[in-house]
């Protein structure tokens, strides 16, 4: 069976042959294993990888010593990842806050987030991740912070768009990025890029629009803006949608003979997912068992009968036949 790996495999693939640090490497391997498509052609590709984590984690932990807490390997929960990133008083914080339950320490001081802080963001029938991570100066980048980054499945750039220094703020973010090779000079999140939105904050402070229209006048090519205000709540529903489309997920509902499909809580799989992915993530063994599946929503009429590799879409029903 073909690996059928993807651009974003390759880019990762490519991070990890440049890594020159333990974490960094570790880093890039956990990402070709995130987004590399899983089914029976790469489970000994699966397998290398993990090799090879398992050996960079054991060399980790022995230069660390007696130390093996690290504050930036936060699991990934829901529909995905985003890392909010940037300059102090952005409104990072206030912005987690706000979507989640998470417990962020918000101030109108500096460097009032020390470590990183995870929260489910609900969305429709969904919860994506959103993590708060210490803010960045042009002197100051905590260590750890590249490799949560580089796992994330977006990142989101905040900018305070009532600070006249909103162009700066969203230079050393930019900056920092590309040094670390985390985004591509240029880069806007297209296909085969790390996805970055630029959430410019504090809509609602007078000449924040005329602070983001030069902001884009200076750097032409920064990545998406998009102006919210969690105050007046402008454009915060966009937002949301926009991070999942961003994610570039599909949501699939799977079905019994006869009976209907829990809407409720959806099967997420990467866009272009395949009946056979759906299988495979359902449980290893299904694949060898699988003749084909019928599907109501994308297909032509409801309950067609499809082969395995057809392609599936955002809130697909699917019945599996074995």
């Amino acid at each position: 069976m073909p690996a059928n790996l993807t651009p974003q495999y390759y880019m990762a693939e490519e991070a990890y042959k440049r890594a020159t640090t333990v974490e960094d490497k570790i880093a890039a391997l956990e990402d070709m294993l995130a987004v590399m498509p899983k089914h029976k052609g790469t489970e000994k590709l699966q397998a290398d990888i993990k090799t090879r984590l398992a050996k960079l984690r054991k060399e980790g932990e022995r230069k660390k010593g007696t130390s093996h807490f690290d504050p930036y390997n936060i699991p990934k929960e829901g529909a995905g990842q985003v890392a909010v990133f940037g300059c102090p008083n952005t409104g990072k914080s206030s912005l987690v806050g706000h979507f989640t339950r998470a417990r962020v320490q918000v101030g109108n001081y500096a460097f009032s987030t020390t470590l990183p802080v995870a929260g489910m963001m609900p969305y429709e029938n969904i919860l994506i991740q959103l993590v708060d991570l210490p803010p960045i100066t042009a002197e100051t980048q905590p260590a750890g912070l590249s490799g949560l980054l580089r796992r994330a499945d977006v990142i989101l750039v905040v900018v305070d768009a009532g600070d006249g220094d909103c162009p700066e703020q969203l230079q050393i973010a930019l900056d920092y990025l590309h040094t670390k090779r985390i985004i591509s000079p240029g880069s806007t999140g297209g296909t085969g890029a790390k996805p970055c939105l630029v959430l410019a904050n504090k809509a609602d402070i007078p000449g924040s629009a005329e602070n983001v229209e030069i902001m884009g006048e200076l750097m032409p090519d920064m990545p998406e803006v998009m102006l919210v205000s969690t105050h007046t709540g402008l454009n915060l529903e966009q937002f949301k949608y926009r991070l999942f489309q961003l994610l570039d997920i599909i949501r699939v509902y799977t079905k019994a003979p006869g009976k209907e499909a829990d809407r409720s809580a959806p099967m997420v799989l990467p866009k272009g997912s395949t009946v056979l992915d759906l299988a495979y993530l359902i449980h290893r063994d299904f694949p060898d068992r699988l003749k084909g599946a019928r599907i109501w929503g994308s297909a032509r009429f409801d309950g067609q009968s499809v082969p395995r590799d057809y392609v599936l879409s955002d809130h697909d029903v699917v019945e599996l036949n074995v």
